[in-house]
């Protein structure tokens, strides 16, 4: 089979198409033939052992994904497709099922088949949408639900997402949305409109004003993009107000500090706890159109690279879909 591999941690350059061994599938898995995929934030910091995140978060990147070189030699996460084989053991899907999932720290998605436990997050695609449609729905949104599930989102409640036009950004304001909070969204200028469809009540062009100086409040403030820290936002919560980060180790190091405060808090779940009833809720959400994951690119598979260069620009709305076969269906 086709698949994108690397060998080395660097740029995007490391990246190139190569024929493989298809995988087999264990009698708990099934075999998934790759239709659409998805590159990431995930993708992009594992292939560079996230060396922009400093030498301390680099190295803690290499012991999970391997210290001198990879360990999975084909990334790739979030996937849709249809079932190949099933093992002898499962009963959830069947020959032909069309499923999307994701396979978080496995990887294996930048290829035409993947082999995933029937029990991992995996689910039936929503009803009427394509695989191109249908391979982003879980990273940004279930990094989304992980960190609003710990603020006790409901109505009455006030939020603030920073980032909020990118994977993370543009699920979280829905999600927030769908739980009652009322969603304040930053982003850039371009992206306004499109984030108050998605259900923010207001929103903020962070080229021509700083939230963290305009004197307003919130209950939460989500930093969607990694960019934001504890000490910078801490003036912007309420009284016991919550900071949900997504990237940094001094945010790591505030949790651990606040966790146990009755003021102001850091909430930082190391490792996410994500489930495949998260996936189904997702998948319920998509079906009663309350959630939909935005595009903003595709490429072919071939293309990984300039794909990859795209996502490192930082400037992506939504998501940055794959197509390994040319099938919209």
């Amino acid at each position: 089979m086709r698949a994108v591999v690397y060998n080395r941690y660097g740029p995007p350059e490391v990246l190139r198409l190569e024929d493989v061994e298809r995988p087999v599938r264990a009698e708990d898995e099934v075999l998934i033939k790759v239709h659409a995929t998805t590159v990431n934030r995930f993708d992009t910091a594992t292939r560079e052992a996230n060396r922009r995140s400093g030498l301390a978060i680099s190295l803690m990147s290499r012991l999970v994904s391997g210290l001198w070189r990879p360990k999975h030699r084909i990334l790739g996460t979030e996937f849709a497709g249809e079932v190949e084989a099933v093992g002898a053991t499962v009963s959830e899907f069947a020959v032909g099922d069309r499923v999307f999932g994701t396979s978080g720290l496995r990887f294996g998605a930048h290829a035409e088949y993947i082999a995933m436990p029937a029990s991992a997050r995996i689910a039936r695609m929503p009803a009427g949408m394509t695989f191109g449609e249908a391979a982003p729905i879980t990273d940004g949104a279930l990094n989304a639900l992980t960190c609003l599930k710990q603020a006790d989102l409901r109505k009455g409640r006030t939020i603030l997402i920073y980032g909020a036009s990118g994977a993370i950004g543009t699920a979280g304001v829905q999600l927030a949305r769908f739980f009652g909070a009322d969603v304040t969204a930053v982003c850039n200028r371009k992206n306004l409109d499109l984030v108050r469809s998605l259900g923010a009540d207001r929103a903020i062009d962070y080229t021509q004003e700083d939230f963290t100086r305009n004197g307003q409040t919130y209950d939460v403030i989500l930093d969607a993009v990694g960019k934001q820290s504890f000490r910078r936002c801490r003036d912007s919560l309420v009284p016991g107000g919550i900071f949900l980060p997504t990237d940094g180790l001094a945010n790591l190091i505030w949790a651990l500090k606040t966790r146990r405060s009755r003021g102001k808090k850091v909430l930082f779940q190391i490792p996410p706890r994500q489930t495949k009833e998260d996936v189904l809720f997702l998948k319920q959400l998509v079906e009663t159109g309350k959630y939909r994951p935005v595009i903003d690119r595709r490429y072919r598979l071939e293309d990984v690279v300039e794909a990859t260069r795209y996502v490192e620009t930082e400037q992506k709305t939504g998501n940055v879909v794959l197509i390994v076969l040319n099938d919209e269906r």
